[in-house]
Order: C-alpha cells, then sequence, then structure tokens
C-alpha cells in the first residue's frame, strides 16, 4: 500500500508501476442532427477559430498604427517647424542682393571692386512690374503657383523620379526659390530641404500671391551680375522692367535656370523657346503670338566699370576658380566677399611695363602679347597681363579685348623642355648624342626636317645638352620619334602642369604625329600654362597646381573659401629626389639658352629658359619667301622665385614683321620683355642660385662618350702641335662665323653668343 507520503504534491496518488489504469474516453461530440437518447436534437458545436484570420487582424492593426505614425508624425514635425521658422522679409532680402566684391592683392592692399550691374537696382512694387513678365515666370518655373500653398507634392514626386532614374528637371516652387535665394542656403541636404518646405508654406499663408512673385523677381538673379527684373530689364535690353515685351520677358523668364550661360547664343535661344512654349501651354500667350515671336537680341555685353579699375582677365580667372570651389556666379555677388589674390603688385606693375617698353617701337597692328608669372613656391599667379582689354572693333568702337594668355598658341621650340624632360625620365642623359645636321629625313616622315640656321645646326655627334643650346630641331625630332615617343613628350608636359582640355585647362597636346617635338602642327599652349610648367622645373620637380585666390572671406569676415594647393613629385610619382634631379638636369641644359639667346639674368640671380618660334606658313596668294616669317614668338623662362613666359604673336598663322620690315623672332620682343620684367621685378630682392643636381648618365651613352674622345685624342696626337693650333685657331673662327648669322626660320632668332652659363649639374 501507498501511504500518503506516496502523494504527489498535487495531493493524487501516482500511479503504481506495472499497473494498468484504464483511460478516461473523451467525451464525443454528438451527431449535429442525430437525436438524443430522449428524442431531442442536440445543440450545434462551436466552431474552431481561424488562426488565418486573427493572424491577419493583427497585422491589420500593425498598419494602422504604422499609417498613422507615418502620417501624424511628419504632420506634427511640420507644425513645429512651421510655428519655430521665419519667413525673411522680401525688403530685407533685396537689399542684401548684389553686393560688391573686393578684390585685394597678395599684400592686403585693394586692387579693386567688382560691383554688379544691378548693384544700385530699383525695388519694384507689384504694379511697376507687368503681367507679362510675372506670366512668362510663372509659366516657365512654376506653373501651379497661382494654387499651391508653397509647394508642389506632384513636383515633389517627378523630381524624385527624375534624380532616381538620372533624368533632368526640379520640383521647387517659386515659394521654393525665392527662400532658399534668400537664405543663401541651397545644401543637397534633407533638413534643408525640410525647412524650406516649412518656410514656402508658412509664406504662402503670410503673404498674397502677388507680393510673391514680386519678392521673388526682386532678388532671383538673371546673369550679367543682374539681381532683379529691374536690374535684368537694363543689363540685356538697356529698359525698365514695364518696357519689356512677352518676347523679352520670355527670354529673361528662361535664363533664370541658367543664368551663368547667358552669353551662349545656343544655349539662350533653346531657353527663350521652352519658356514661350509654355506660356502658350498654361494660355498666356495664343498661337499666332508665339509664331510670331522674335528672338529678341540682348545689347552687348560691356565690362562693368563701376568702383575703382578691375584687370577685367585676373577678374574672369578668378571668377572661374570660384566657380570650380563652389561659389558660382549666382552667389559670387551676394556674400559681400574679400578675395585675397596671389597677384603681387610689385610683379604686376613691372609686367604692364614691361609689355608697353617692349611693344613701343612695334608698328605691325596685327602684333598681340601675353605676359604671366608664377610663384614657383606656391603656385599663385603674381602678374597676369592678357592684352589690351579695350580694343577697337571693324568700325573703330570699343570693345572688350581677347585674353591672350588664356589662349593657346604654338609653343614652337619652348616646348623642347618637356621632350628633354621624357627623355630624362628614361633614364638617358644630358651628353646622349644625336645627329644634328641639317637638313634629315626620317622614315615615314614625308619631309625633311630642317634647323632655323647655321648657328642652330651642329655636328654628327652632337650631345643633348649642346643641341638644347643651339635649339637643334632635328635631334629633338629624332629623339621623340626613335626614344620618348610623342605621347612621352604630352605626359612630361602635364606633368609639369600644362592643362589640356580633357583636365580643364585649354593647351592641346597632339601625339597624332611627331610635331609636338619642335611645338608645331596642332600642338598648341597658353601662355598661363607655360609659366605654370617652368615653374615646376624652378620648383626642382615639384608641381604646384597654378591658382589666382588665396582665400576668400564673407561679410562677417569669416573665411569661404582657401586655396588647398597640394605639391606632387611631378615626375617621379613618391620619389622626390628623382624628380628633383630630372628637374635639375632641364635647368642645366636651360641655363646657358640665355646667353646664347643674348640675354642676361637679373642681377645676382641664376636663371634658365628657353625661347620659340612658328614660322610662318604661306598662303596661295603669298610669296614663297614669305616662308622666312614667323607667326608666334616665344620666351620662357626663371630663377628658382619666378617663373615668367612671354608670348608675342598674332591671332592665327601671319606674317608678322618688325620696324625695319624683317621678320619678327623672339630676339626682337619676346625676350627683351621677358628680361626687363625680371630686372624690375627682381630688383632689391635676395640673390638666388639653383640647387645642384647628379648628372643623369646611362651605360650607353657614357661609352658613346668615351669612343668619342679617345677618337678625338687620337686625331690630337696624329697631328704636330702647330698643326693642332691652326685647326683650334680655325674651329674658333668657324664658331665666330656661326654667330653672325643669327636668322632663324623654324627656331628661335636667337643671337649666337656661345658663351656658357656658369651652371651645371
Amino acid at each position: 500500500m501507498y501511504t500518503d507520503r506516496n502523494r504527489s504534491r498535487s495531493g493524487r496518488r501516482p500511479v503504481p508501476r506495472g499497473r494498468y489504469q484504464p483511460r478516461r474516453p473523451l467525451p464525443q461530440p454528438a451527431e449535429p442532427d442525430g437525436p438524443a437518447d430522449d428524442g431531442t436534437l442536440s445543440p450545434e458545436p462551436a466552431p474552431l477559430p481561424d488562426l488565418r484570420k486573427r493572424r491577419w487582424k493583427t497585422v491589420r492593426r500593425v498598419l494602422y498604427v504604422l499609417s498613422g505614425l507615418f502620417f501624424l508624425v511628419p504632420a506634427v514635425a511640420f507644425v513645429i517647424t512651421y510655428v519655430a521658422v521665419d519667413v525673411p522679409s522680401p525688403a530685407t532680402v533685396a537689399q542684401s542682393q548684389g553686393q560688391a566684391v573686393t578684390y585685394l592683392y597678395a599684400d592686403g592692399t585693394e586692387m579693386g571692386k567688382d560691383v554688379p550691374a544691378g548693384g544700385n537696382r530699383q525695388i519694384l512694387d507689384p504694379a511697376q512690374i507687368p503681367d507679362v513678365v510675372k506670366k512668362a515666370v510663372i509659366a516657365t518655373e512654376d506653373a501651379s503657383f497661382e494654387t499651391n500653398s508653397g509647394f508642389d507634392v506632384s513636383g515633389i514626386l517627378r523630381a524624385a523620379y527624375n534624380q532616381a532614374t538620372g533624368g533632368s528637371g526640379g520640383g521647387s516652387t517659386i515659394s521654393q526659390q525665392y527662400i532658399k535665394n534668400a537664405s543663401g542656403d541651397d545644401a543637397p541636404t534633407l533638413t534643408r530641404k525640410w525647412v524650406e518646405l516649412a518656410k514656402s508654406f508658412k509664406m504662402n499663408q503670410t503673404y498674397e500671391k502677388a507680393d510673391i512673385i514680386t519678392a521673388y523677381l526682386n532678388i532671383i538673379y538673371f546673369g550679367r551680375g543682374a539681381y532683379g527684373i529691374q536690374a535684368a530689364a537694363q543689363a540685356y535690353f538697356g529698359k525698365d522692367a514695364a518696357q519689356l515685351t512677352y518676347s523679352e520677358a520670355a527670354l529673361l523668364a528662361g535664363l533664370i535656370q541658367q543664368p551663368g550661360r547667358s552669353e551662349n547664343a545656343t544655349v539662350a535661344r533653346d531657353r527663350w523657346g521652352t519658356a514661350l512654349d509654355r506660356m502658350q501651354r498654361n494660355g498666356y500667350l495664343t498661337t499666332a503670338d508665339r509664331k510670331a515671336a522674335k528672338f529678341p537680341t540682348p545689347v552687348p555685353l560691356v565690362e562693368s566699370r563701376q568702383g575703382t579699375t578691375l584687370n577685367p582677365f585676373v577678374k574672369k580667372q578668378v571668377k572661374a576658380e570660384l566657380a570650380a570651389a563652389g561659389i558660382p556666379e549666382e552667389k559670387y555677388y551676394s556674400g559681400g566677399f574679400q578675395v585675397f589674390t596671389t597677384i603681387d603688385s610689385k610683379a604686376q606693375e613691372a609686367a604692364e611695363n614691361a609689355v608697353a617698353e617692349g611693344m613701343a617701337e612695334q608698328t605691325d597692328d596685327r602684333i598681340l602679347d601675353a605676359l604671366v608669372a608664377v610663384d614657383p613656391q606656391t603656385g599663385g599667379v603674381l602678374a597676369y597681363y592678357g592684352g589690351a582689354p579695350i580694343v577697337k572693333g571693324p568700325n573703330g568702337e570699343d570693345q572688350a579685348g581677347r585674353d591672350w594668355a588664356d589662349e593657346p598658341h604654338n609653343p614652337g621650340s619652348s616646348m623642347k623642355p618637356f621632350d628633354l624632360t621624357a627623355f630624362l625620365k628614361g633614364g638617358r642623359g644630358l651628353n646622349a648624342m644625336f645627329d644634328g645636321r641639317s637638313p634629315r629625313t626620317f622614315p615615314d616622315v614625308p619631309l625633311p626636317v630642317r634647323n632655323a640656321g647655321t648657328s642652330s645646326s651642329c655636328s654628327e655627334q652632337c650631345t643633348v645638352a649642346e643641341a638644347m643650346q643651339r635649339s637643334t630641331n632635328t635631334v629633338f625630332y629624332d629623339m621623340v620619334l626613335n626614344v620618348t615617343k610623342p605621347g612621352g613628350v604630352a605626359e612630361a608636359a602635364q606633368e609639369a602642369g600644362i592643362r589640356t582640355k580633357d583636365n580643364g585647362g585649354r593647351s592641346v597636346l597632339f601625339t597624332g604625329d611627331n610635331n609636338i617635338s619642335i611645338g608645331g602642327g596642332q600642338t598648341a599652349v597658353t601662355p598661363a600654362d607655360m609659366a605654370a610648367a617652368y615653374a615646376t622645373f624652378a620648383a626642382g620637380g615639384v608641381q604646384r597646381g597654378r591658382h589666382f585666390v588665396q582665400k576668400v572671406t564673407n561679410s562677417q569676415g569669416e573665411t569661404a573659401y582657401e586655396a588647398d594647393v597640394r605639391a606632387t613629385d611631378a615626375f617621379a610619382d613618391n620619389d622626390r629626389g628623382r624628380s628633383r634631379q630630372i628637374a635639375g638636369n632641364v635647368t642645366a641644359a636651360l641655363a646657358p639658352v640665355i646667353p646664347f639667346s643674348r640675354l642676361s639674368c637679373p642681377a645676382g640671380h641664376e636663371c634658365a629658359g628657353k625661347t620659340g618660334t612658328q614660322q610662318h606658313t604661306p598662303g596661295d596668294d603669298e610669296p614663297a619667301s614669305a616662308a622666312n616669317s614667323n607667326s608666334q614668338t616665344w620666351m620662357v623662362g626663371y630663377t628658382p622665385s619666378v617663373s615668367a613666359a612671354v608670348w608675342v604673336g598674332s591671332d592665327g598663322d601671319k606674317a608678322l614683321r618688325g620696324p625695319t620690315g624683317a621678320p619678327l623672332t623672339p630676339s626682337a620682343v619676346a625676350g627683351p620683355v621677358w628680361q626687363r620684367f625680371m630686372q624690375l621685378y627682381l630688383a632689391g630682392k635676395p640673390a638666388e642660385r639653383f640647387d645642384r643636381v647628379q648628372a643623369i648618365t646611362s651605360p650607353q651613352d657614357d661609352q658613346l662618350q668615351f669612343q668619342l674622345q679617345q677618337q678625338q685624342q687620337d686625331q690630337r696626337f696624329s697631328i704636330g702641335r702647330g698643326d693642332r693650333d691652326d685647326d683650334q685657331d680655325q674651329q674658333q673662327q668657324q664658331d665666330r662665323g656661326r654667330g653672325n648669322d643669327r636668322r632663324d626660320r623654324r627656331g628661335d632668332g636667337n643671337g649666337n653668343d656661345t658663351g656658357q652659363a656658369n651652371f651645371g649639374p
């Protein structure tokens, strides 16, 4: 028997092991319609719960909650934002637009002010802006303006779709654009967009539509420095806004989206047509008026003369640099900016004086000029002269001049230092020898290659060093064709700092033929690029990006932009010693060119450089003798502290002549202008000299040098001393005779003083 101690905790006795306990039968449901024992019907059993229905009910409730949160939370947040934000006053915002930009020299003294065309604009009220202008802008920028509440949901969805699919077109309403321009904040962030929506909505609850469109038209940027419709009407058509026609209004409305391209005729005409089409679509313009519309030609663009005199070419370069740095034209006049440039006032004055002196006696009115100086230690542009800012048009009228410092020209022999750089990068040196005779023929080259006269030719065993001094075309043509290849020259030039069209510049380094070796054919380089590239040689192979702006501060004195110029090892990646050695060998080769070209370095300053000439190609109506003329001349040279490029040439291929009718050569203008600039700028500055580096040599070149020296030594021992002295005297007379021939057809037009600079690797 089991006692109470055998009971379970539940109070029940446990089932004895091995003892059978029959299961209690489960209750069976009665048949639905079966009779009970007593003859009555049994009740129907309760249905089993449907789990799927219960789960779906739960899901629905969760979705309801999430949907509520999805709409409720943003709504609450929007209300909070709406209450917190302030709508900028249209009058206050309008007055803050269009502030003058102050330019400063590198030393902080004022260079000048750039005052926008709309700087003294009139703030118009709704009645002063004609309906045709309002309708043109509404149709072009925000067709739902009259009915939306500050933002357009369909527009936002359309913009999101375009962004996702790679299309174009935004979803901002006129109210949103006004808020963005008024605040000056266009950061691509969700927070900025959220606040913008709240402010746009609040503005539409605070102001009438007529006030909103007026406020917008008073501050929006139209290009040409014009903020506001009144300034735009004056800048483009020389009339008040109230006098604008529907066609003129359409052009201005169209330019709102692309104000920086207002001077592009194709863009302007396309935007004008788009505005007219949208005006017709929205019922603001009849079909007949659309067909009859004629493109309204704007008045010619004239440089603003407000404020103190400002070099227009420097301003153009600064604005381009700032646009690339995130301060585009539409922001340029809105920040009260001060631009601290790299321009040195002394260098700029020296450049302008040197050019004026050099051009004083020239009578050929087709001669043009440019001078650019760069600081090798920073990459900053010290002086920039692109020619006359105002020139006479075909009918004697004043018109804006072209910036010749930013125009590409055939560099001629001033390209040869890049040939040499590529050669040195390959491990060859200045003692390498080539055939320097003239003319020479090369396989697959249809015409013979010639040197530029007796003084430019050298012997069958001509070293690269002597070939650079004499500017021997046949040597460098051979070097590039058979050793470095054109691509190697282009690479070296870009590493030095020449900017091609592929990397934001304007220069062309054509590698489809071998003309790049002597700077002809389709190869063309700007003076600004030449000054910057030679600056890399001056800096010992360290390349620093050419720039005009040190920093920019806003009206509160805060830094809005600061140049970040990185130094790179130009000719050997991550190997400054190797890059320095290559640049030093180039300098060693260029130093003797200065006295050979009858130029001199500033007192106390070592210098190096290279001249260049592009020969004129006669036209069908010109005599064959016109081939003796030149169309482009150069002098590019440097000291350790400044690199300067001087270009004197023509617009295209023209046969230029000096005052006596002689062909224009570097020794006539470009060389003397460069020399004068260096003297003026470096006067009183500490003396300087180049670093010495080890000469680059190769076993191949050393062996040839040894064999040549051995041959010369054998020849000296084979003749008597007296004969040897006579031979040396004869050789010296021949050298002096070469010096009398200064004619330069393709090369450099240099004088022929054979003195050597006291500098070497």
